[in-house]
């Protein structure tokens, strides 16, 4: 399946598709900000304008490696006709999780000690030696 972003969504994927007009906004401010102050020639936008491709590329990186944990599919926030029979919405109280919560965890139970390493009982069988 595909992820598509939903607004509706609060996965982590879903929350960090929304940072890249921030991201950008406050990059151009401070590239900007850098060329005004120039006391140094690397300060100029000719020398920092490649950071307006690394910094949406460090965004995008993130975003498509957040969790889709708990991720709502795109078109279930269309409004539902006025029917009592119909189910519950993702998103709202009383939607059941996407993922059931795990369960109690139970530690393995202890392992007896090992002792002392002996040699192997003799096998009656075997009377003749090697």
């Amino acid at each position: 399946m595909r992820y598509r972003y939903n607004s509706y969504c609060n996965c982590a994927r879903c929350r960090t598709h929304g940072l890249m007009g921030p991201v950008m906004l406050i990059t151009v401010g401070v590239l900007f900000l850098l060329d005004q102050l120039g006391h140094a020639h690397w300060m100029g936008f000719d020398f920092t304008w490649p950071a307006l491709m690394i910094v949406p590329g460090v965004v995008m990186l993130l975003e498509r490696s957040a969790s889709t944990y708990g991720h709502i599919p795109r078109g279930y926030n269309a409004p539902l006709p006025p029917n009592a029979n119909q189910p519950v919405p993702p998103g709202t109280p009383g939607y059941p999780p996407a993922y059931p919560p795990p369960g109690p965890i139970a530690p393995p139970p202890p392992i007896a000690p090992a002792g002392f390493i002996s040699a192997p009982p003799p096998n009656p069988e075997n009377k003749g030696g090697a």
